[in-house]
């Protein structure tokens, strides 16, 4: 099916790479146009010739509000609206913990993720009021849910993404424009190689190898890919969930579940095996394998 789109428009930030870019792809298959904001100006440069005259690409900092209300006004001029705003561009943050964060890494990463998803929907608002509502979504993630999926900095802006899609959400539903977040689990994209300080170019030859590692990480038996992401925010995006306000959207394979089989019983492992019970032989019999 096409079309879920057609003749909408949409801003997307972090739009050259991973989920970003497999949103505007999914986005302008079905009928959007899209603005999409990165700083990967030569994948940009390149998506605009894969994508065509529906997708333009522009430079954009999002931690800068003058560019941020400069790729939103973009849209308007260019196609004389705004009905969709993904606020998506981040990365996975400093890797320091409660003892050895430093206010630069703390602005750093709140910047990235929270002041510039609150000014993407500051100056979207405006235009989505005047044109009668609209829709934005933000890049959240498991890791602002429940422990153990990202360092300290990169979990607290998380966790604010999603408290500020609720407030926004009670704030501008009125005016029918519904804020939502997704919530993606193991998503095989570069973040992880860029979080550890990876180049970007060394990072995208990593995505391959995560993306057949993760199968074993969540109930569902393969790694989270962009597209998966692209379809949840086709669904926020599209008129199928003009009733769908101020929710968090996990996208996670069941990762935030908990594991599976064995793994699921290791924090009663040495219970067990003081008991006499073979794990391994347990596990099979779960997994209906004769041991």
């Amino acid at each position: 099916m096409g079309g879920r789109l057609q003749g909408k428009v949409a801003v997307i930030t972090g739009a050259a790479s991973g989920i970003g870019r497999g949103t505007a792809e999914l986005f302008v298959r079905e009928g959007a146009k899209v603005i999409g904001g990165d700083l990967q100006d030569d994948k940009g440069a390149r998506m605009t010739e894969e994508l065509g005259d529906a997708f333009h690409y522009t430079r954009c900092d999002v931690t800068d509000e003058a560019a941020v209300k400069a790729i939103v006004d973009l849209a308007v001029s260019r196609w004389g609206r705004i009905d969709i705003l993904f606020n998506n561009a981040g990365t996975g943050g400093a890797m320091e913990t409660a003892e050895t964060v430093t206010a630069e890494g703390f602005d750093a990463v709140m910047h990235l993720h929270i002041r510039a998803a609150l000014f993407g929907i500051k100056h979207a608002v405006p235009h989505m009021k005047a044109a009668g509502g609209g829709s934005i979504i933000s890049t959240a993630s498991v890791a602002g849910l429940q422990n153990g999926f990202g360092p300290i900095l990169y979990s607290i802006a998380k966790a604010g993404i999603i408290q500020m899609t609720k407030l926004a959400a009670a704030q501008l539903g009125p005016f029918s424009i519904r804020v939502n977040a997704i919530c993606p689990g193991l998503i095989a994209t570069p973040i992880f190689a860029t979080s550890i300080g990876m180049a970007r170019q060394v990072a995208d030859t990593t995505v391959e190898a995560i993306s057949k590692a993760g199968g074993g990480s969540q109930p569902i038996p393969r790694s989270g890919l962009p597209a998966d992401i692209a379809e949840a925010a086709l669904y926020l995006a599209g008129d199928g969930s003009t009733f769908v306000n101020g929710h968090a959207l996990v996208v996670d394979g069941g990762i935030t579940v908990g594991p599976t089989g064995l793994a699921q019983m290791s924090t009663f492992a040495p219970i067990m095996q003081a008991m006499g019970i073979d794990l391994s032989a347990l596990d099979a019999l779960q997994q209906g394998v004769a041991p």
